[in-house]
């Protein structure tokens, strides 16, 4: 499949798509509605943020600001009439996993008003296989930094897939992790909806830039028996998705900067784009359950 064929496939998207999740728990896309009345948002019985790549230390070009959109993006969030449950932060919270980096990072994240979960990127894991990350962001009881929870009924899982990728660059999650997701996933029913997360997608959407995940098959044998399963990641800087069967994949856009279509150039730098049309590529992705109807995933700008 030539480029051109390939980004048509998997369907590259700026903002303003909409996700909703139909009766049997997966993902459609449909056109972005128009902002929820306060009273649509007070029906809702969970709501979650999910931002991604802010690059806490980067000055270049692409945006010499990145601690500015980040904060746009939190006034953003605080602003919403009903605030959510928490917000995920899909990784690379730094460009250079330097101590000043976290500081600054936890620094302006600590303004959120909701609860901030957090999983490690591999900007995050320079170094020291995310030692500073674990310890600045209190990951340090985590193994591998898998982690667990509930909420309205659906199941969180948040893998690491950015600690043993090597020169390659591509994900891996590794058999500690595997070996956890099987355990933690053995009991459950499997009409459970779960929400997994991870910073680098899961499959392969251009290995030749490392934006996929090596071992993601070996993790398919614990999801495939469940009739619903999200995958929300960050790292490509743009929104793409893809089905595999009952699994939905959706990346993220960042709020530092935007990153080019898969194959699009030689390598994935950072993309330059005028003053007036950079908001329009930075954003965050907001999600809301109403009970007795659709769950709508949506990505709004900074514009």
């Amino acid at each position: 499949m030539n480029r051109r064929k390939f980004v048509n496939h998997i369907g590259w998207t700026g903002l303003g798509i909409v996700w909703t999740v139909g009766a049997n728990g997966l993902l459609t896309s449909c056109q972005a509605d128009e902002p929820k009345s306060e009273k649509q948002l007070a029906s809702s019985s969970l709501s979650f943020i999910q931002i991604s790549d802010t690059h806490i230390g980067f000055n270049k070009p692409a945006n010499d600001h990145v601690t500015e959109t980040l904060q746009q993006t939190i006034a953003a969030i605080n602003s919403l009439p009903i605030q959510p449950a928490f917000v995920i932060h899909t990784g690379d919270i730094t460009h250079l996993s330097k101590p000043e980096e976290f500081d600054r990072a936890k620094q302006i994240l600590s303004q959120l008003k909701a609860p901030l979960f957090t999983l490690a990127g591999e900007h995050d894991t320079i170094g020291d296989r995310g030692k500073a990350y674990a310890e600045a962001f209190n990951q340090s009881d985590k193994k591998e930094g898998f982690q667990t929870w509930d909420h309205s009924g659906v199941h969180f899982i948040s893998l690491t897939n950015v600690l043993d990728f090597g020169d390659s660059g591509t994900g891996k999650i590794g058999q500690a992790q595997l070996d956890l997701l099987a355990k933690d996933l053995g009991d459950r029913k499997s009409d459970t909806p779960l929400v997994i997360l991870s910073h680098i997608p899961l499959y392969n959407i251009y290995p030749k830039w490392g934006w996929g995940t090596v071992d993601w098959p070996n993790a398919l044998e614990s999801l495939s028996r469940f009739s619903a399963v999200t995958v929300l990641n960050g790292h490509i800087h743009q929104a793409i998705h893809h089905t595999e069967g009952n699994i939905k994949h959706s990346t993220v856009v960042s709020t530092a900067y935007p990153l080019p279509a898969p194959g699009d150039g030689e390598k994935p730098g950072p993309v330059k784009l005028s003053k007036e049309k950079l908001p329009t590529a930075l954003g965050y992705r907001a999600v809301d359950i109403v009970p007795g109807q659709n769950t709508k995933l949506s990505d709004r700008s900074l514009a």
